[in-house]
C-alpha cells in the first residue's frame, strides 16, 4: 500500500500501575501532590507513557516496553519526560509530527483540574506543538473496580500524526 503524500496516522496507547503510599505522584510531567504514587520501574506517569505508546504505535514502532524495558537499570527511576523526548526522536526519524493528542486518566484522587494547564504547558514543549492541540481530562471509575478503590490509576491516549513526506513507490 502505497503512502500518500499527506500521510495521517492514529495511534492509541494506555498505561496502568498500582498506586502505593509514600511515593511521588507524577502526571504529565508534574508532580502531584498526594499521599500515594505510582508503583513502576521509570517515575511511573500513567500519562506519558500512554501518550508514548500512542506516538509509537501511530507511527508503526514497537510499544514503549521495547525501548525502554522494565528490566533494565538505565531506566530504574527516570522521569518519564526523558521517554517522551526520546519517543520524539524515533516519531521525527519516521518524519512524523503530532497533530494532535487527546488523553483520559482514570483516577479517584486527588481532582485534577488546577493542574491540567501546567500538564499541557509541559507536554507541549517536549512534543513541540501548542497547548491547543494537547487535550487532558480526568475522570473517576466511580468508585469501582482497583482504581475506583483507589489501588490504581490508568490513562488513555489517542494521537494524530501527520507527515509530508513523499508518497512511497
Amino acid at each position: 500500500m502505497k503512502s500518500s503524500p499527506n500521510d495521517h496516522r492514529t495511534g492509541l496507547g494506555y498505561d496502568i500501575h498500582r498506586l502505593i503510599p509514600d511515593r511521588p505522584l507524577f502526571l504529565g510531567g508534574l508532580q502531584i501532590h498526594h499521599s500515594k504514587g505510582c508503583l513502576g520501574h521509570s517515575d511511573g506517569d500513567v500519562l506519558i507513557h500512554a501518550i508514548c505508546d500512542a506516538l509509537l504505535g501511530a507511527a508503526g514502532l514497537r510499544d514503549i516496553g521495547f525501548y525502554f524495558p522494565d528490566t533494565s537499570p538505565e531506566f530504574k527511576g527516570i522521569d518519564s519526560k526523558i521517554l517522551l523526548r526520546k519517543v520524539m526522536q524515533l516519531v521525527h526519524e519516521k518524519g512524523f509530527h503530532p497533530v494532535n493528542i487527546d488523553t483520559t486518566i482514570v483516577l479517584e484522587q486527588p481532582r485534577l483540574a488546577s493542574y491540567i494547564p501546567e500538564m499541557k504547558k509541559i507536554l507541549a514543549e517536549i512534543l513541540e506543538t501548542s497547548e491547543e492541540t494537547i487535550a487532558i481530562k480526568a475522570k473517576t471509575n466511580e468508585g469501582l473496580g482497583p482504581i475506583g478503590h483507589e489501588d490504581a490509576i490508568a490513562s488513555y491516549a489517542i494521537v494524530l500524526l501527520h507527515t509530508s513526506r513523499p508518497a512511497s513507490v
